[in-house]
């Protein structure tokens, strides 16, 4: 099958990519500027949020590819993409890492025929640990060469911080992201993925049966910050008035059944790891945005945490997965703490499995074909296998209809068997945890 070309001959993939990389065609020795005396004096600051291209920073996946290829999705009444973050290998045992879910990711590609995923949303940390050009061939163009299709993205804290005052935040992500006209980046090594030409940091990615609005949530290692919460924060609330608009513009479609509504962000307003936590203010401002539009979302994906994470939120009569799946390459999060085995409830969430500590990615896929509208969300892995964890939201009634992972059945059949011959199954020792913390 020849490879996919974009609108103005925008490509995606190699005609004949190469083998996985075994080692780094640029030694990563970023780490060290944790050292240096800018970032020890900065790191607790959050930075500028470049200005969006175009106001109100949005665009639609036709921008992207031709219409025939958008047509039959159309047609199908159906689309699936992918998403994941933290893909950024920084280390030596990185590369194997990270080829491992883009090989996978690929294959879904390569494989899935007219039903294959139409684009990447990445949830950031695309490069470590600074952002810096240099490493986006090792990072990002050399594992996703054979990704044949549109990468989007927004920006996690590691794309945008600085190690010192000459940098300029953002720099790289905007070359290769948020470019002015497609064409090839000479971050790609000779590689020939057209640079993507989002309309900014932050923005809204209009396709058929599903729009995803994606935030910055800056720089800082925690907490994530998209509003100055009142004053607590330099930024602007320009983005926070942004969600709210976009929430309000799609309303009448997601009604009308026409759209999944969904919220991406690099920070995880939910999350159960020690050391990347779930964010207060951030959650409290999306709470608020979808208040006032009087619109929930369907789903919430982030990353950061590097590993898979499902939660459900119940409110105001919506049942909605809160994902976190930072799982993308980057080193696997240290041990959790005080963590109850799942299912746990905690106020309005509910966290549905025990965190997975593999690398793995998201399918997710709108499916309004049938009597009923429903989105699906499936975890992936190399080693644990297609599928591994899935729920299925019903868009009309914006209710859980499906879910469960492959251990929690294994689980429950091995409860089964051992109430069959008269044993008692012990549920392990529960203790305090935060819902969301401020990390």
């Amino acid at each position: 099958m020849p490879n996919l070309i974009g609108k103005n001959g925008r490509l995606f993939s190699d005609p004949q990519p190469g083998a996985d990389e075994v080692s780094f065609k640029v030694d990563n020795t970023s780490d060290s500027y944790y050292n240096s005396p800018y970032y020890k004096q900065h790191q607790d600051q959050v930075l500028p949020i470049p200005s969006p291209r175009a106001k109100p920073p949005r665009m639609n996946l036709s921008d992207v590819l031709d219409d025939p290829f958008v047509q039959a999705i159309q047609a199908a009444k159906k689309i699936s993409f992918h998403s994941v973050g933290d893909t950024g290998a920084a280390k030596s045992s990185g590369p194997a890492t990270e080829a491992s879910v883009a090989d996978m990711m690929s294959a879904d590609i390569r494989d899935g025929g007219s039903g294959a995923p139409a684009f990447f949303f990445h949830l950031g940390d695309i490069v470590y640990y600074f952002g810096e050009s240099q490493y986006y061939y090792d990072q990002f163009y050399e594992p996703y060469r054979a990704y044949d299709r549109p990468i989007f993205a927004i920006p996690g804290n590691h794309d945008g911080v600085l190690h010192d005052a000459k940098g300029q935040t953002l720099q790289a992500f905007l070359q290769n992201f948020c470019a002015d006209q497609p064409g090839r980046s000479p971050n790609a090594g000779g590689l020939v993925r057209s640079v993507m030409t989002e309309p900014g940091v932050y923005f809204t990615l209009d396709a058929p049966f599903v729009s995803i609005i994606g935030l910055y949530t800056n720089v800082l290692e925690g907490p994530g910050v998209i509003s100055s919460q009142g004053g607590r924060y330099p930024v602007s609330d320009e983005q926070i008035r942004f969600l709210q608009d976009e929430l309000t513009r799609l309303k009448p479609m997601r009604e009308s059944g026409q759209c999944a509504v969904i919220v991406a962000t690099h920070h995880p307003p939910l999350s159960a790891d020690a050391k990347h936590g779930g964010t207060e203010g951030l959650f409290q401002d999306i709470d608020k945005a979808c208040q006032a539009a009087g619109l929930w979302p369907d789903a919430v994906l982030s990353g950061h945490a590097h590993l898979y994470q499902r939660f459900t939120r119940r409110t105001a009569g919506h049942e909605i997965p809160y994902v976190v799946s930072g799982s993308g390459g980057f080193s696997a999060t240290p041990p959790m703490v005080n963590v109850p085995p799942a299912p746990y409830t905690q106020g309005d969430v509910t966290m549905e499995i025990d965190p997975v500590i593999q690398f793995g990615y998201l399918t997710l896929t709108v499916d309004v074909s049938g009597n009923n509208k429903l989105l699906t969300i499936a975890f992936n892995s190399p080693k644990l296998g297609a599928n591994y964890d899935r729920v299925t939201v019903d868009l009309t009634k914006s209710r859980i209809v499906k879910s469960g992972s492959r251990v929690a059945s294994a689980a429950k059949k091995a409860a089964a068997k051992s109430a069959s011959k008269g044993k008692t199954v012990r549920p392990k020792a529960k203790s305090k945890t935060a819902r969301k913390s401020r990390n």
